[in-house]
């Protein structure tokens, strides 16, 4: 029996395959939606968390905080921040206590494009054909295996 007939290095059985796919695949599908934004995917997601925040009343996190809810690199959000700051959307402001941290704050243009975002998720939808439950049990069920896989 070849190795291949086993099955084990065919491209289409690999479940890594399926999600690197499904999420270029959405990235793509966002883009057109955010760029009339003058957002990026990770932008986006980034000021998702900051509005989240916002909204329970909690107070502003540091980039090491944002990059752990995000599940990234200290280092990828850095620039992240910084061209979002240029724009004028958030802010950086250094802990007084301790200059290695930094927290990071909504301006009032900020808090306006939440508005502008607000259409984001119909916007994603509209035209598609899929069943709004079978998006929440595939979303349950992929939050599931992020959990187990994140040890």
């Amino acid at each position: 029996m070849s190795r291949l007939a086993k099955g084990e290095l065919k491209l289409d059985e690999q479940l890594c395959f399926a999600l690197y796919s499904a999420s270029r695949l959405v990235t793509r599908a966002y883009r057109p939606i955010l760029e009339a934004l003058s957002l990026t995917y990770p932008q986006y997601l980034l000021l998702m968390v900051l509005w989240e925040r916002s909204a329970l009343g909690e107070s502003a996190p540091t980039v090491g905080a944002l990059a752990t809810r995000l599940m990234l690199d200290s280092s990828t959000i850095t620039p992240l921040v910084k061209r979002l700051e240029h724009r004028g959307v958030l802010g950086r402001v250094r802990d007084p206590n301790d200059d290695r941290v930094v927290f990071v704050e909504l301006t009032d243009e900020g808090y306006d494009l939440e508005e502008q975002a607000m259409r984001v998720p119909s916007d994603m939808m509209c035209g598609r054909e899929t069943e709004i439950a079978a998006l929440v049990d595939l979303r349950d069920r992929v939050r599931i295996f992020v959990e187990q896989m994140n040890f």
